[in-house]
């Protein structure tokens, strides 16, 4: 059973989410929010797998959530999902570097809304690869950040390749027929680099590997 955490500030929003998902099978809502702080409090009570988290909200907004969330190593198991009307803006972008697992749009088709939900369970990043390239065209006019991560001199050189392509938007089956291994096996060397650079999913081991150097952009 999935565990779910809605977070919204407007409850018109949460119902309508709601009603979707209570009428699957494999999904639980287990606690509703209408502001961050709530989420956290009641993260940290249900335990839920996803926290879908609007990203504006008042009093504590989406981002410092995701943040509380992320910095909480009982929280580690909760996958956060940011919520949003506006796509991939400055806001989004925070999130992901916040922790968030991924974002999803507000207009969603509902099949859409819930396979995502269910990807975000398994642990993977709802990152696909045209917003994984938005991310990467931010760091185009952006000079890696001072200081690389913990963990990155011990990644090995399998696990830097998959890192990479991991960061150009390739799922696991592309990532395994690029490095001629096994999905398997790409998918141990990708959990492996998580654990040693700390990242808590996909997204932000994209984030890192941009933000460190180890990914360089390409302009073209």
């Amino acid at each position: 059973m999935i565990r779910v955490l809605l977070a919204d500030d407007q409850p018109l929003i949460r119902s309508g989410f709601r009603a979707l998902l209570d009428i699957e099978d494999d999904i639980d809502v287990v606690a509703e929010a209408a502001d961050g702080g709530e989420a956290v409090a009641l993260a940290t009570r249900h335990l839920p797998d996803i926290a879908l988290i609007d990203i504006r909200m008042p009093v504590v907004d989406g981002i410092e959530a995701t943040r509380r969330i992320a910095a909480e190593p009982a929280l580690a198991g909760v996958h956060v999902v940011i919520l949003t009307n506006y796509g991939l803006d400055e806001y989004v972008f925070d999130a992901l570097r916040a922790g968030a697992a991924g974002f999803l749009v507000k207009d969603i088709e509902p099949e859409d809304f819930l396979h995502a939900v269910r990807v975000a369970a398994r642990g993977d990043a709802l990152l696909a690869p045209s917003i994984t390239r938005k991310l990467i065209d931010r760091y185009v006019t952006q000079p890696p950040a001072t200081g690389a991560p913990a963990g990155l001199a011990h990644l090995t050189n399998r696990e830097r390749e998959a890192v990479a392509l991991v960061a150009q938007g390739l799922a696991n089956d592309q990532i395994a027929a690029r490095m001629v291994i096994s999905p398997l096996t790409a998918k141990t060397h990708i959990n492996r680099a998580m654990t040693k650079l700390h990242a808590r999913d996909r997204a932000q081991l994209v984030v890192l590997a941009y933000e460190s150097g180890l990914v360089t952009p390409r302009t073209s």
